[in-house]
């Protein structure tokens, strides 16, 4: 099965299909330079999510290498030459590093995805987002409860506190859990009482990574922080067999994809964390982008909890494993429909 790699003529610009010839649906980074293996990495995570939630359509990923001071120019270039592809349905973008949203405001109206993925929702009164953003943060706390039997009176840390970061520790709480430290690219916070969800909000709506202050703790220590479940996703890899020596935790629950190396994995499972595969979470607005009958908020956010629920579910205790084990249920679904299967699991090198 080939993966179908396009570049793009008006701008420094490509865009990797995961599944050649089908439907596909994934992000857009843009730096000074983006590498390939990186890219394809993210399209693969994105159609083991499709797969995971059954739906069939293959991950996309895209990439614009542009300096700062030319990015405006390559963005517009890349929507322009682009827009034939989404309006058609063939292709769907989202914004992820190094774009802003409001440029790519012409492909995300012209895409086929259910307009209930933007009503704003506001459920853990944190503040409002949009309902892809919201199953984003509860997509994570769904499998974590799922993987520990229950967040009621446990421990909580999220690595990699970002965009979604408000969503998860709102739910974790509504949960009954306490998010006990969480870190961002400036450092981490860590209070045995309990950090509050919604300070933990206002400061990043306010500062983003700079929320953690001057006085925080180096990143690193949230991995060190003993917690039922650790919420990681800060980047790819985020999570090797050096890092995952340090875990003091039950169960590693994906809020972003591919944060395993295969060594890691490996490391877990001596020490009996449940490693959740990154595109069982990850998948949750899947389920808002594509609603599979009532596309009400309510029925939308029942069926990625529910769909999450029994995916961990059929994961945890199997005897190759969580991540495996989700992996081959993503996987007997791409048979359903595919001649054939991608080459490689999602797992960072």
């Amino acid at each position: 099965m080939a993966v179908t790699y396009q570049k793009l003529s008006s701008t420094d610009a490509f865009v990797i299909i995961d599944l050649d010839g089908a439907p596909a649906t994934g992000v857009v980074r843009a730096a000074p330079k983006i590498l390939v293996g990186g890219v394809e990495d993210m399209a693969r995570s994105l159609t083991y999510a499709f797969a995971a939630h059954g739906v069939q359509r293959s991950g996309a990923s895209a990439g614009i290498n542009a300096a700062p001071e030319d990015r405006d120019v390559a963005v517009a270039a890349f929507v322009e030459e682009l827009l034939p592809q989404v309006a058609n349905g063939s292709l769907a973008i989202d914004p992820a590093k190094g774009i802003d949203p409001t440029s790519l405001a012409d492909l995300l109206a012209a895409d086929g995805r259910h307009p209930v993925a933007h009503e704003m929702v506001d459920p853990y009164g944190v503040g409002s987002v949009d309902l892809a953003t919201h199953l984003s943060g509860l997509g994570p706390v769904v499998a974590a409860a799922a993987a520990v039997g229950g967040l009621d009176g446990k421990r909580v840390v999220i690595e990699g506190f970002g965009e979604t970061g408000p969503s998860i520790a709102a739910a974790a709480m509504a949960h009954g859990a306490t998010v006990v430290a969480i870190s961002t690219n400036d450092g981490a916070l860590v209070d045995e009482a309990g950090l509050d969800p919604a300070t933990l909000a206002q400061g990043w709506r306010d500062a983003g990574d700079a929320m953690v202050g001057d006085g925080a703790e180096p990143a690193w220590k949230v991995f060190a922080t003993a917690a039922d479940v650790l919420v990681c996703g800060s980047k790819m890899g985020a999570i090797d067999h050096q890092t995952a020596e340090r875990l003091k935790v039950a169960a590693v629950v994906p809020h972003a994809p591919i944060p395993y190396t295969a060594k890691a994995l490996a490391v877990m499972a001596k020490a009996g964390i449940v490693a959740i595969a990154d595109f069982v979470p990850t998948g949750a607005p899947i389920h808002a982008w594509y609603p599979g009958g009532d596309a009400s908020v309510d029925a939308v956010t029942a069926a990625a909890t529910g769909a999450i629920e029994a995916l961990v579910a059929d994961a945890v205790g199997h005897k190759h494993g969580a991540f495996l084990a989700a992996c081959m249920q993503a996987e007997a679904f791409l048979s359903s429909w595919r001649d054939s299967l991608p080459f490689g699991r999602p797992l960072a090198s």
